[in-house]
């Protein structure tokens, strides 16, 4: 999907698309509308580089021990 949408002007001068676009996907992340993957993807870069900038941030990754467990399952999967 493709959005379009206008900013103030004030904005428009400031902003470039690529800032948006990772402002859109920090905010959807926080929100937990969007996983770690998507909003990586939202912004164009990695999710190596999403990370460090939710680190920037402040803003920690939605992982808890349900998450946790879920991993140990998949990791004695691949073990065998």
């Amino acid at each position: 999907m493709t959005l379009t949408f206008p900013l103030p002007a004030s904005l428009e001068q400031k902003m470039q698309p690529q800032k948006a676009k990772l402002h859109l996907a920090v905010g959807a992340f926080a929100a937990e509308e969007v996983t770690l993957g998507q909003a990586a993807d939202i912004a164009g870069i990695s999710q190596t580089e999403m990370m460090g900038e939710l680190a920037r941030r402040r803003i920690s990754l939605h992982y808890d021990e349900a998450d946790f467990a879920e991993d140990l399952k998949t990791i004695a999967t691949l073990n065998g």
